[in-house]
């Protein structure tokens, strides 16, 4: 299978340059042997007009080249000035001359990083600067960014855009991959866009809207969450009450958290990374157990439940992090269409496995999610980041659960197949599901939820009418700078944010 063919990319200096297709389309791959990571079997590279050969990433940052991606490779245990010298202190040393680099330059281009602050203090945004440093630090002229707005609010999109056109203006030049094609638009000198491995055009962002784009990208209009109709019932599927959950320190890590999902609802949870979220997805599943408070489903406490009994009785699960928690990466396709529903039907029959039926069955999933694959005994870790999506959101849905844990679940998917998971919520919520849906895409999270909520340092802070609040003033509350005007008054920041009523339920 070919997944690079006739790809021709130029990027001019001082400029970001856009690059965007459809989930297989070869980005990846594309990024891969520009990064080193993997040798092309024909064609050239040339930086500043030398051809060039690259066989490791050492050899790319040599040509000053620095690749920052999507899952963040930091140490949480290290400070952030010991993350950046890590592997490079031959550069300028660990000590005084290394500190006096980093700050030159995060001053230079207005990172504002602070070195000496351990990085499991540090926010989502402020992660992604020192990812950016460090490869500045090591001589970057040109970055390579994948998916670098995937998990930012609007005023951190807005940052983080301002600091990009402050490392043009000093020469550098940026690759800039995204779904986002807005913020492609917002941002870019150039945009080159592939379609099956292939370049099959380049638009000037001036010249183009979104809508020209995804038809040029997948050969249909960009899609829409908008959820016209309430399905929304009186019918209770998943109830929590004063759950509690605190790190070994004693900090409190989720605090009194109450709320309840009916059939036929989407719940919207809103937050900047690293509030509470993983803590109550892992919760909820069964994968940590709460210090106290209840969780129902249905007529049934599950508080006490191990996770399988939770999946065999309705709890489905697209976690966040489809690398730790929702697949085996060298494992074939079919064995991990799979995972956590071992138990049930087309995968076992009786007390024993089925592989035939799972095969079957993975085969199926693969022609209705449209993930890019030559076959089904492929490894997981050959797909794409979006097909392996594709692949985990139809497993999950095939089991028609009765609640649903959605977290990110089009988080570096392409414009085609966000619809289709949208539409797939969509059809499912009018069945009855019960959805948990939290997302760092606030169009998404607004368009598809009935009821909003917003989680902040464990606490769920405020109410938001997904009918009325916009992306802009739901992430001022997801930041914390409106939870003290919440409950008094609106702001300009926090208009269309209701206050938590006290019993904690959405309203």
């Amino acid at each position: 299978m070919v997944a690079n063919h006739d790809i021709h990319l130029t990027v001019r200096k001082g400029t970001v340059h856009a690059l965007v297709g459809e989930n297989g389309a070869g980005k990846s791959t594309l990024m891969k042997i520009l990064y080193g990571m993997q040798k092309p079997d024909e064609g050239t590279i040339a930086v500043d007009g030398h051809q060039v050969s690259f066989s490791s990433p050492a050899d790319a940052i040599a040509r000053g080249i620095g690749m920052v991606h999507q899952h963040f490779m930091l140490a949480d245990n290290l400070t952030v000035l010991e993350n950046v010298v890590l592997g490079s202190e031959k550069l300028h040393g660990i000590g005084a001359k290394a500190r006096r680099t980093i700050k030159e330059i995060s001053d230079r281009y207005g990172f504002g990083v602070r070195p000496d602050v351990l990085v499991e203090e540090l926010g989502v945004a402020e992660r992604q600067r020192v990812e950016i440093l460090k490869v500045l630090y090591r001589g970057a002229r040109t970055l390579i960014l994948d998916e670098p707005t995937a998990v930012l609010v609007p005023q951190e999109v807005e940052a983080l855009f301002v600091n990009l056109r402050e490392l043009k203006a000093q020469g550098l030049s940026v690759i800039f991959i995204s779904h986002k094609l807005g913020e492609v638009l917002s941002v870019a000198d150039e945009i080159t866009v592939i379609r099956r491995g292939t370049t099959v055009g380049t638009a000037v962002p001036a010249e183009t809207t979104p809508r020209q784009l995804a038809e040029l990208m997948v050969g249909s209009e960009l899609p829409t969450p908008e959820t016209a109709e309430s399905t929304v019932t009186d019918r209770a599927v998943l109830s929590v009450d004063k759950l509690r959950l605190a790190a070994p320190g004693g900090k409190a890590l989720l605090d009194d958290i109450s709320f309840t999902i009916h059939a036929g609802e989407v719940l919207g949870l809103a937050g900047v990374e690293g509030n509470g979220q993983t803590e109550l997805i892992d919760a909820l599943i069964g994968l940590k157990a709460a210090d106290s408070g209840t969780i129902r489903l249905a007529d049934d406490e599950i508080t006490t439940w191990p996770t399988r009994r939770r999946r065999e009785q309705g709890v489905g699960y697209i976690p966040e992090d489809r690398h730790r928690h929702g697949l085996l990466l060298e494992a074939p396709l079919w064995e991990n269409r799979i995972l956590g529903h071992v138990t049930e039907r087309p995968n076992a029959k009786g007390v024993w496995l089925d592989p035939k039926a799972a095969q079957e069955d993975t085969r199926r999933i693969v022609a209705e999610y449209d993930v890019r694959t030559p076959g089904i005994d492929v490894t997981a870790a050959s797909l794409s980041g979006g097909n392996q999506q594709k692949l985990i959101v139809g497993r999950e849905m095939s089991h028609q659960p009765r609640f649903l844990i959605a977290a990110h679940p089009t988080r570096g998917v392409d414009v085609g197949a966000q619809a289709q998971i949208w539409d797939q919520i969509r059809q499912a919520r009018r069945e009855g599901l019960a959805v948990l849906l939290i997302s760092a895409d606030l169009d998404e999270l607004i368009g598809l939820s009935d009821t909003l909520r917003v989680i902040y340092n464990g606490k769920l802070v405020a109410d938001a009418d997904p009918a009325t609040i916009t992306p802009e003033e739901l992430g001022s509350a997801m930041t914390g700078a409106a939870t003290g005007h919440l409950e008094h008054e609106e702001t300009p920041e926090t208009q269309g944010l209701a206050p938590e009523s006290p019993e904690g339920e959405a309203r």
